[in-house]
């Protein structure tokens, strides 16, 4: 039950339901508009809304469904289906038209991927138009409108004989016309013309017996006469002749089709069914995208719980002027049904109550609502509402007589499926009287468990309210120090209308306003103070913790900054740690196997001593070679130094460089390798010089850098892809598996394997920690169990 009539009026939906009807393509699409109705079962409000939430879906992805053509040919249905009749050329150019639209669009939703659209590949699951239906009118009607000249070979026969016979008869009359020129007994500029559906020329009146011929018409003034000359009579007979006869041959051509037509008529009425629907969807899409709106998780019990939730219409005007709307968050439920707002005039409450009260109906009648993800809405199977004046002249009611009126009908029908919206409760007479009569409506409502919002100024119902269950206050937040509405509906205490501070800010007379405030008493002064204090110390706990926020937000980013710069120079360590063990176990490798050489040459030379002198100095060739150290770039540090942005700096004791980025204070921001650091300004000194720029290596050039002098295959030779560390300390574990690891890489080796045996599973976990840490590991796992199931891990190389 909606209550009272011109509840649409009231909400403003009314303005809705114009503003969808424009948006409608067609008659087709209006007339659901008309029919749009509140509903009160769950399922049919998920389905509409499902519907227009696909609709939205296929506007935003731009997909390019049929939007043209959406004729209403009812009409032409009706008329179709009486035996003996047949439609025109135009009717029959429209039916073609809308029903390609249809099948097109049935074509389109029908073919996209399973678990898409459902709702609308429902909606025209049993609508069909028959393909030959559609080529039987393409066959006569093309589609600019007009009828082809090969609908069928007699009409194109016709067609192409009187084309021939206009040809003839305008050659005819052009020489006749031109004689008269000649002669003065017509207009120069005058051209061939038609009266009574023949062919003339017009001549001068003095004239007229100049040209043979009959006379059909003559000019207003008289002066100018039209006469059809003798000599082509027979030319506009002929003319005449093959008119009728296309005209008889097409009349046969339409009354054919219209019979085809009939046999479809019942099919045809489901099919503009399915296209009004579409029609009228596609306007509640439309108007969902201009609103911003979208579809709620819906219930099938009386809830409310919006998040940013808005007025549909007041965001549109605002939007037009280029002004922001302030959305609320509303929860209603059954622990908390009714809610009291409370607050200054002119401050929101009204707007609160008609957003509920619009929003609410909008989403019942199919429509998708203004509220962010998230929300959550029920269904309500009466919404009573009163606002405004209703002072009714007829029947003698005053503006209270008619809000008593209502307040009789809401506590004698509504229940705990109803919302009840009553705004400014209780004025309109005596402030006492009028308290307790609405305090009591208020007690009869709880008690029936009605859902509502309610606004008011009253402080009996704001100290009810705070005191019984089921009851939640709420306030229209208000600047006070400026004296202005903030717009923001605040749920959990009351607001304070600020009558005296805005009296005060007006510029009433002093004596005036602290007149009204002894006649209000202290108690209500200490009231309203009291509220003022907490909206003063609500404001600055909002700004603290904002303020927090943005410390809060910079503490994360230089938290997570400190950690890639540890986590690189963690990598860049073991990098350089794997380096030089990776360099000095080939280089021993290299010392051995060419101390090796040089003995076994000695031996062979047996003793000789030019030989043997060869021998050893290559070996202390070797030696110096092994012994150079690589030359590192000489920076010079100047330590007093002033830095400033833009100098290449280095951490005190360390060889780390960077670059200074900014310098606020006694920090600075610097850049190491790429990651952006702050450090106190007395731990850094500058240096001069380039930065040295350390491009990675790839794996074949540190290869080749360590490669000289060595026998590859000899090393892979000698390498074996299984190691084991069974009964191993976890720490000289992990060294061999390191070790095992770098060189097995080097080599290229695709997998290795490592033993360490089940027992606690300690050595396992070192194992593998170490193995995933490393970024050429492409994975890890356990052997097959015939090998060790997880006694022994694989580990795959990139």
């Amino acid at each position: 039950m909606i209550y009272p009539e011109n509840f649409e009026i009231k909400i403003g939906f009314a303005q809705v339901r114009e503003m969808l009807s424009e948006l409608c393509l067609s008659p087709l699409g209006r007339q659901y508009v008309t029919r749009m109705t509140f509903l009160n079962r769950q399922d049919l409000v998920e389905r509409l809304l499902q519907q227009t939430y696909e609709f939205k879906q296929l506007l935003e992805a731009d997909a390019e469904i049929p939007l043209q053509h959406y004729y209403d040919a009812s009409a032409y249905l009706d008329r179709a289906a009486i035996e003996g009749t047949y439609l025109d050329v135009h009717a029959f150019f429209e039916i073609k038209m809308s029903l390609r639209t249809i099948r097109d669009s049935l074509r389109f939703i029908s073919g996209a991927e399973e678990g898409q659209y459902e709702a609308l590949k429902a909606l025209g699951a049993n609508v069909n138009v028959e393909r030959s239906l559609i080529a039987a009118l393409d066959k006569v009607v093309d589609d600019a409108g007009a009828v082809r000249d090969d609908a069928t070979p007699e009409l194109q026969r016709l067609k192409r004989d009187l084309i021939s016979q206009q040809g003839a008869l305008r050659k005819t009359i052009s020489s006749i016309i031109r004689h008269a020129k000649n002669e003065g007994w017509t207009p120069s500029d005058a051209e061939p013309t038609i009266r009574g559906g023949r062919l003339v020329i017009p001549v001068i009146a003095e004239y007229k017996r100049k040209v043979k011929g009959l006379i059909h018409d003559e000019s207003h003034t008289g002066q100018t006469v039209y006469i059809e000359p003798e000599s082509i009579f027979g030319l506009n007979n002929d003319i005449k002749d093959l008119e009728n006869a296309y005209h008889r041959e097409l009349i046969r051509i339409l009354i054919s089709l219209t019979n085809t037509l009939r046999h479809h008529v019942p099919e045809l009425r489901k099919a503009y069914q399915y296209l009004g629907l579409l029609d009228f969807i596609r306007a509640k899409a439309v108007f969902a995208r201009r609103v911003e709106a979208t579809k709620p998780k819906l219930h099938n019990y009386p809830l409310i719980n919006w998040q940013r939730a808005f007025h549909p219409l007041l965001y549109l005007a605002h939007r037009q002027l280029g002004k922001s709307i302030v959305p609320m968050d509303l929860e209603l439920n059954r622990e908390q049904r009714i809610l009291l707002i409370s607050g200054p005039n002119a401050g929101g409450k009204s707007v609160s109550l008609k957003t509920v009260g619009l929003v609410q109906y909008m989403l019942q009648c199919g429509l998708l609502i203004t509220v962010a993800d998230g929300s959550e809405a029920g269904i309500f199977h009466d919404i009573f509402i009163d606002i405004g004046d209703e002072q009714s002249i007829e029947n003698d009611l005053s503006t209270y007589s008619s809000h008593l009126t209502n307040m009789r009908k809401f506590v004698t029908v509504a229940d705990k499926k109803s919302l009840v919206l009553i705004d400014e409760f209780g004025t309109g007479t005596e402030p006492v009287l009028g308290g307790a009569i609405a305090e009591a409506v208020l007690h009869t409502l709880n008690d029936s468990k009605v859902y509502g919002v309610i606004t008011t100024h009253y402080t009996n119902l704001k100290n009810y309210a705070e005191r019984t269950l089921g009851i939640v206050n709420g306030a229209m937040r208000y600047d006070h120090k400026n004296l202005q509405p903030l717009y923001q509906l605040e749920i959990g205490k009351p607001g304070s209308s600020f009558a005296i501070e805005i009296a005060r800010k007006i510029g009433l007379p002093k004596h005036i306003v602290d007149k009204a405030s002894n006649l209000v008493g202290k108690d209500k002064i200490r009231y309203d103070r009291l509220l003022e204090e907490l909206e003063t110390e609500k404001q600055e706990l909002e700004q603290k913790v904002r303020e927090a926020t943005k410390l809060e937000q910079k503490l994360a980013k230089s938290v997570k900054e400190y950690n890639e710069l540890r986590n690189f120079l963690e990598e860049s360590k073991q990098d350089v740690m794997r380096e030089a063990k990776g360099k000095a176990k080939l280089l021993l490798k290299d010392a051995n196997q060419k101390i090796e050489a040089t003995i076994q040459q000695i031996k062979q030379s047996q003793a000789e001593k030019e030989q043997t002198k060869a021998a050893r100095r290559d070996l202390e060739e070797f030696t110096k070679e092994v012994r150079k150290e690589e030359p590192r770039p000489a920076h010079k540090r100047i330590a007093n130094g002033t830095i400033k942005p833009g100098d290449n700096v280095s951490l005190i004791g360390q060889d780390s460089y960077g670059q200074v980025v900014n310098i606020k204070g006694k920090t600075a921001e610097v850049l190491f390798g790429g990651l952006k650091t702050i450090v106190k300004v007395d731990n850094l000194e500058r240096v001069e010089g380039q930065i040295p720029q350390k491009p990675k290596k790839s794996k074949m050039e540190v290869s080749g850098s360590f490669s000289r002098g060595m026998n590859m295959t000899q090393r892979m030779a000698d390498f074996t892809s299984t190691l084991d560390i069974r009964g191993e300390y976890a720490e000289n574990a992990l060294n061999k598996v390191m070790n095992f690891t770098d060189e097995a890489l080097m080599l290229g080796v695709p997998e290795i394997k490592i033993i360490h045996g089940r027992g606690n599973g300690v050595l396992r976990q070192v194992v593998r920690d170490y193995l995933y840490s490393v970024r050429e590991v492409a994975s890890v796992g356990n052997e097959v169990e015939e090998r060790g199931g997880d006694g022994a891990t694989l580990a795959v190389l990139k």
